[in-house]
């Protein structure tokens, strides 16, 4: 077939266009920079743009005469710049003919360069995903600013665990565990968080090539070649939200690692996370020696502050402040002796390496006593949490923190004599004083006639309104606030039967009531435990939930809030997310599939024991638990132990006889000790007696009062410790760790401990600090003699035997068999007589107010 010259020209005519075309759109996706090209810091509306112009390369101003090259967003957000050292208005950004990028000083000198000059680069592009591309022959890549990255991160950028964000002090790195991690200096790391809290911990701890993304939606996520998802590390608060949105990740000079956005065309951004939530937890945002604060309040929303501990101190720079504080006279040159000068509430960041070689375990008065006497000691911390703890600081540098919520102290070493710091609120005070003294004359009249109306009319409100349901309502809240401080957040009935969706998720229930899943107003899920059997006034159980609430500690369950509407008393708690340890210690019984490993089983035996020394030897007044079971340790998220339940036993009236043998004798069949039901005092000894009970179980993975062929038809705890004699260890310990690396040298201390809390007299147990040192290894533990083979509850011979067919916690026998329809008789005269043994008890319990 042949064309005729018409045709011939129409084709290549087409042709011609076709090519054109393509041509034209292969230079508009890749927009080539050619060498020799060069932008002037002199000329700021000089840039090499993207293609669509989403991102453009050019020189910003930083400070006067003071400017960097830069790849910004549209709108002039920054996401990239040549290094970090800022140039006057002389210097210069050139794609050398070399083929590097050079950022030049005016009178020369080579500020920043991409060492490229032997790659053979032929040109650059800035791409429409904001990468600066220098290209070899054949459009091959021989550098990117994605690959080199400055302190931004931009959706398309994968960040892999060889590259680095650094600004100023403070740099952050990926992992090959898939943790994100925050340095200072390079040396401390202050936040190791990401990956191992979001997926399965069976996942290996080193990935072969982890690879931190940010979606545009907003999504921060980690992807390997071993996960069949991304593992999503967080969420911008604007998640999917608009369009036309850049969200970038970017470590901040300030050493915190947020999540930004910024809509096109308006350069200006938002924060959308922070991996360090509290700013002043950020090591060395205020220099050495400098103290991070809010002013006393904790607004962590806000920029925080910066202070010098004492007038002792001044600052570096008073411009600013950020660079820290330097004692007025040198400890060397004190002409006088050195003190300590006490700062309530505030703590020295302690992270590794220094973690683990500056602390201690000792008292408040050792911390402070022995930073003074050390000469290479400057500061010291010690943490009233219940752990012990004291930091001991070096000169090298010291960074502090202060909150009015943090339960420490700290010290610092000064030239005597000490010079607190005067009270910001104080100052503000005497100004406030000062305006009214000069405007008195203007305001008197106002104010007195604003009294007499105010007075007016708030006796005829009274007088009208004093018996009105919230009148009542107010009057008790503001009681609260006057009798105790601290108190917990008052919802309303209304709100809470909202936020459970009208009590219809039901997590359990025990002696006090049900216990529901809630979903408060700010999405906090919490615990709602509705009470039963509750009528003491309003102003007394005001009082003691305010106790409750105030009792705080790392392995006890927080009281968030409550609610006292006519009859409905609620109590609001934190939310466990892993329920409580019965589900996990006797999975098999309960078919739900949950194991421990030895090491988790262990940390939650320690950290149920530290939660129970604290109520017993640490709180402002000894609180004796009462029902220390599986069932009131309840595991959080990491699956660490904190104690449920705790001084809910003063809740019930007294002289509610049907309450008293639910709760005053609330033992639940297994954990209840001798001297319950024995007519003698009941003090933080029975809790170490329901403590042993339960330690063994971790151990044996099976109720302490389970007998079977296999003990014998003995009590498990007397069987127990029969094989112990023997040497049969592996025996007790629970078959489903079999072929698990057991401490066998953790087993055995666990299981003499046991074995010490359950003797029969109280004076023979340990206290509960002494139990926690014990399993750390700090205390020797001498040889428990064997308990006493008595059916738990009996008296004098004589077995006490409680039934119940509608709570498992008025059950009191512990192995014998349930009575027969014959006895029926017997046990109703038995239960009558426990029931005067609980009253004396209860009188007892109430009577006590400090452990044996």
């Amino acid at each position: 077939m042949t064309l005729n010259s018409s045709s011939s020209s129409s084709l290549s005519l087409l042709l011609l266009l076709l090519s054109l075309s393509v041509s034209l759109n292969f230079i508009s996706s890749f927009a080539d920079i050619s060498l020799g090209s060069s932008l002037s810091a002199s000329n700021l509306n000089q840039s090499w743009p993207s293609p669509n112009s989403t991102f453009s390369l050019s020189f910003i101003q930083r400070s006067r005469n003071s400017f960097i090259p830069a790849i910004t967003y549209s709108g002039g957000v920054p996401i990239w710049t040549a290094g970090s050292t800022p140039v006057d208005s002389s210097a210069s950004f050139q794609l050398h003919s070399s083929g590097t990028l050079r950022l030049i000083s005016g009178s020369g000198a080579i500020i920043w360069d991409s060492n490229t000059q032997r790659l053979n680069v032929t040109s650059a592009s800035l791409d429409d995903s904001g990468n600066l591309v220098l290209l070899k022959n054949g459009g091959v890549s021989a550098w990117s600013s994605f690959d080199n990255p400055t302190d931004t991160i931009v959706p398309s950028q994968n960040f892999t665990s060889d590259k680095t964000l650094r600004s100023g002090y403070y740099s952050f790195t990926l992992l090959k565990s898939g943790n994100l991690s925050l340095k200072w200096n390079d040396s401390v790391v202050y936040f190791n968080q990401g990956l191992n809290s979001t997926i399965n911990s069976t996942v290996n701890s080193n990935l072969t090539s982890p690879i931190l993304r940010l979606q545009p939606v907003g999504i921060l996520s980690i992807s390997d070649v071993s996960f069949n998802t991304a593992a999503i590390i967080a969420y911008s608060s604007d998640y999917a939200e608009g369009s036309d949105i850049l969200r970038f990740l970017s470590l901040g000079s300030d050493g915190n690692l947020r999540i930004f956005s910024s809509a096109r065309g308006s350069g200006s951004t938002t924060r959308r996370w922070a991996a360090v939530t509290d700013q002043c937890e950020v090591f060395g945002y205020c220099g050495n020696m400098g103290i991070c604060g809010y002013n006393g309040y904790n607004d962590s929303s806000s920029d925080p502050l910066c202070e010098c501990p004492s007038q002792n101190f001044e600052f570096i720079d008073q411009n600013d402040r950020r660079k820290g504080c330097r004692r007025k006279v040198e400890i060397d040159s004190c002409p006088g002796s050195a003190t300590m000068l006490e700062l309530p509430h505030t703590k020295f960041l302690t992270f590794q390496p220094e973690l683990s070689s500056q602390v201690f375990f000792v008292g408040i008065s050792a911390c402070r006593l022995n930073c003074l006497v050390t000469g290479s000691c400057v500061a010291s911390t010690s943490l009233s949490d219940g752990t012990g703890l004291c930091y001991l600081k070096t000169p090298d540098f010291v960074s502090g923190f202060q909150n009015p919520a943090l339960p420490s102290t700290s010290y610092v070493k000064v030239c005597g004599p000490v010079l607190p710091n005067p009270s910001g609120s104080l100052q503000a005070e005497e100004k406030s004083k000062s305006w009214r003294l000069k405007a008195w004359i203007v305001v008197v009249a106002v104010l007195a006639t604003l009294m007499v109306l105010v007075v007016l009319e708030g006796g005829l409100w009274y007088w009208c309104c004093r018996n009105s349901p919230k009148f009542v309502s107010l009057s008790a809240q503001y009681a609260l606030l006057e009798y105790a401080s601290g108190a917990p957040v008052q919802f309303s009935y209304k709100e809470l039967q909202r936020s459970t969706k009208g009590f219809k998720d039901k997590l359990g229930a025990g002696g006090f009531g049900a216990v529901y899943r809630g979903v408060l107003a700010n999405r906090t899920v919490v615990a709602v435990k509705q009470l039963e059997g509750i009528e003491q006034g309003e102003k007394q159980f005001r009082m003691e939930v305010a106790t409750i609430s105030s009792t705080h500690h790392l392995n006890l369950v927080r009281l968030v809030g409550f609610c006292s509407e006519g009859k409905h008393r609620l109590l609001v708690y934190e939310f466990m997310k892993n329920g409580s340890l019965d589900n996990f210690l006797f999975a098999n019984e309960e078919g739900s599939g949950k194991l421990l490993n030895w090491q988790s089983r262990f940390n939650i035996a320690l950290g149920t024991a530290r939660g129970i020394t604290y109520l017993h030897e640490e709180c402002r007044d000894c609180i004796v638990h009462c029902d220390i079971k599986p069932e009131n340790i309840l595991l959080d998220e990491n699956y660490n132990a904190k104690v449920s339940d705790f001084g809910l036993a003063k809740l019930i009236n007294p002289k509610d006889h049907r309450h008293r043998t639910l709760t005053s004798v609330r033992g639940t069949r297994g954990y209840l000790a001798p001297e319950w039901l024995a007519n003698l005092p009941i003090t933080s000894k029975s809790d170490v007696y329901s403590y042993g009970m339960v330690l063994l179980e971790i151990v044996s993975g099976r109720r302490n009062f389970e007998v079977s062929q296999e003990t014998n038809r003995k009590k498990f705890s007397l069987w127990a410790y029969e094989e112990f004699e023997k040497g049969n260890v592996k025996g007790i310990v629970d078959k489903s760790l079999a072929g698990e690396d057991v401490d066998i040298e953790q087993v055995m201390r666990a299981m003499q401990v046991s074995f010490w809390c359950i003797q029969e007299q109280p004076s023979q147990r340990p206290m509960m600090g002494k139990v926690v040192q014990m399993l750390e290894g700090i205390t020797e533990i001498e040889k428990p003699p064997a308990p006493k083979a008595l059916t738990e509850g009996s008296v004098g011979g004589t077995s006490v035997n409680m039934s119940s067919s509608t709570s498992a916690l008025s059950t009191f026998a512990a192995s014998a068999p349930a009575p027969s329809s014959s006895s029926s008789t017997h046990t109703g005269v038995s239960a009558l007589a426990s029931d005067r043994n609980i009253e004396r008890a209860s009188s007892s319990l109430l009577r006590s107010s400090s452990p044996n």
